[in-house]
């Protein structure tokens, strides 16, 4: 397999300009997940790096190799499309075979790589099968396979999983992710879905307006956030930023939430000053029930079993989401306290960077 370095890649159509100056350099048998919301430039992204689209400024560089101008049969990558893009009238076998006939492999040889294939993917049983006699899982995964044939040195995926239901797109994660630790290969990934680049990624890039926001471990994106919009797209539920004026600076950060909860936040001062308007981001998992806190009024809650999701809003009507023990003695309608622990709070300034933390809590890896 290999590295993929992206250097100074910028695409432009016409006057509009998709993605601005981005470098990545990512490793040998890495899983890295493109993610934002649509628009951001990441299919364009990985269409670049396919060959599919030509850059308008930059290099790729596949393996020590610049690829730039190379045609996409000349790069090493396979793309696993969005749509299955499968011939119904040939069979399993035939379809994983496709690209290994256009090479006009030895027969022997094409046997073994398209029975090497099936068995990683658990399709020995159905090669004789008709791509629409399978289910929606098993022709993605024949597509799949039509990649590892080809031997590519990085595997590209576009949103391969959007087409399926919830359920089976959750079996199909597990599988993609068995199928990296088998192939050892690297891997890159295109989605809009969060929980995908959390669940998948060894670092996932955060795109937003053709810029890269972050770039990083989930648990580093999760844990420390460099902006607001990375804040508010990584986890589920959404983080909650509540509007918050700086009351002090003296000793860590002192503000007051919309609502009049007054509380100090160990985060560097440096950036703010009292009087300043900040925004003060608390994830819904990082509060508990208690009486002296910040009051909010229920509006929805979502019974989950092992977590009970509430939504409300405090003060002048900021909504509030608070994860909490599925059998939380709460109800819709009524009002509740919650216990905001100051240290895992996260401040956003006027420009929505982070406010640095004076002490940092434990990632895992």
């Amino acid at each position: 397999m290999a590295t993929l370095d992206l250097q100074n890649i910028s695409k432009s159509f016409g006057a509009a300009q998709v993605l601005h100056d981005i470098s990545l350099a990512i490793d040998d048998r890495e899983f890295v997940v493109f993610v934002g919301p649509s628009g951001c430039g990441k299919s364009t992204l990985l269409r670049i790096i396919a060959g599919l689209e030509e850059a308008s400024d930059g290099q790729i560089v596949i393996g020590g190799q610049d690829v730039s101008a190379a045609h996409p049969v000349d790069r090493g990558i396979s793309m696993v499309f969005q749509s299955y893009a499968l011939y119904p009238h040939l069979s399993v076998f035939e379809n994983i075979a496709f690209p290994l006939r256009v090479q006009k492999l030895p027969e022997p040889e094409l046997k073994e790589k398209v029975g090497k294939a099936a068995e990683i993917l658990q399709l020995t049983d159905k090669l004789n099968l008709k791509p629409g006699q399978l289910s929606g899982g098993q022709r993605q995964r024949v597509a799949i396979g039509r990649s590892i044939v080809r031997d590519p040195k990085v595997f590209l995926f576009d949103e391969p999983l959007s087409n399926l239901d919830a359920a089976l797109r959750g079996d199909m994660r597990v599988e993609l992710s068995q199928l990296h630790r088998d192939l050892n290969a690297t891997m890159v990934y295109v989605t809009h879905d969060q929980i995908e680049a959390m669940t998948m990624a060894d670092r996932i890039v955060v795109l937003n307006g053709g810029r890269v926001e972050q770039f990083g471990t989930p648990m580093e994106l999760y844990h420390h956030p460099a902006t607001k919009f990375v804040a508010s797209f990584i986890g589920q539920p959404n983080m909650n930023l509540i509007p918050a004026v700086v009351k002090g600076t003296a000793e860590g950060l002192t503000v007051e939430l919309d609502g009049g909860h007054v509380m100090t936040l160990p985060v560097e001062t440096g950036a703010v000053h009292v009087g300043d308007k900040v925004e003060v981001g608390i994830r819904p998992e990082d509060v508990t029930l208690g009486a002296d806190g910040l009051d909010i009024s229920i509006r929805v809650l979502e019974r989950l079993g092992g977590a009970s999701i509430t939504y409300g809003t405090i003060g002048a009507g900021t909504r509030f989401c608070a994860s909490l023990p599925g059998n939380a003695p709460i109800r819709e309608g009524e009002n509740m306290a919650l216990t905001i622990d100051p240290a895992a709070c996260h401040v956003f300034d006027a420009k929505g960077d982070v406010l640095r933390r004076q002490s940092a809590p434990a990632l895992v890896a």
